[in-house]
């Protein structure tokens, strides 16, 4: 993959990451003696989500923070783990892959 479009799909990552961290807004919790106590686990039920998903977030913009490393140094498209060719149609799936699809699987199940 060329740089340019490596670039192009990384900012574009980037862009969708920030668009949802945007969207994502943790509101403290009500007074509980004017909340019905039904509501305020709803609330807390949804504020939990938010910031799991919000970690989740900052880790994929942790990816491509590091994806722009490598691209910068000439490194991206190669696996961290192997050195070995990420295809090209694994990148424009998730561009911030660091791994081929092999060593991700291998890696998941802990091996």
């Amino acid at each position: 993959m060329d740089d340019a479009r490596a670039r192009d799909l990384l900012q574009q990552e980037r862009r969708r990451i920030h668009d949802e961290l945007s969207h994502l807004g943790l509101s403290p919790n009500d007074d509980l003696s004017t909340t019905d106590l039904a509501d305020e686990a709803t609330d807390l039920y949804f504020e939990e989500v938010d910031a799991s998903r919000l970690d989740d977030l900052r880790e994929q913009l942790a990816a491509v923070e590091r994806a722009e490393e490598r691209l910068a140094s000439g490194t991206y498209g190669r696996s961290i783990e192997s050195g070995a060719t990420i295809p090209d149609e694994r990148l424009e799936a998730v561009p911030t892959a660091e791994r081929t699809v092999d060593e991700e699987a291998r890696r998941e199940r802990g091996g």
